[in-house]
């Protein structure tokens, strides 16, 4: 099995920036491909970022693409999501999840493993 537990969300006013991290336990050796999601209230869970085990490989949804950057420390089990320009479209709970798999996917039906989530609030 293997835990995730994020942090750093809170309240940010429009035009600002946050990095939240996904801390990663137990069976971490799988957790090949990792990625963070997002659900506002009313909507169904989205899609963010990926990133490939080592890194190299990253994507990102069209609505955050040159606005957030997607990274992880492996020696640290720690995954982040540094996001700017931050709107209040971006307000929502983020969720890091975690696969097996060696490639990308943008599908939360293709993720085992999920944190709790951590609010991020956007004021205009």
């Amino acid at each position: 099995q293997v835990q995730l537990v994020e942090s750093g969300g809170g309240l940010v006013q429009a035009g600002g920036s946050l990095r939240l991290s996904c801390a990663a336990s137990g069976r971490t050796a799988s957790t090949n491909s990792m990625a963070w999601f997002r659900q506002a209230p009313r909507k169904e869970r989205e899609f963010v970022a990926a990133i490939n085990y080592s890194g190299g490989v990253t994507y990102y949804a069209d609505s955050v693409k040159g606005r957030f950057t997607i990274s992880r420390n492996n020696a640290q089990n720690t995954m982040y999501l540094q996001m700017i320009s931050l709107n209040s479209e971006d307000t929502a709970v983020y969720y890091c999840a975690a696969r097996y798999g060696l490639t990308i996917r943008t599908s939360p039906r293709e993720y085992a493993y999920w944190g709790q989530g951590t609010q991020v609030t956007v004021s205009s």
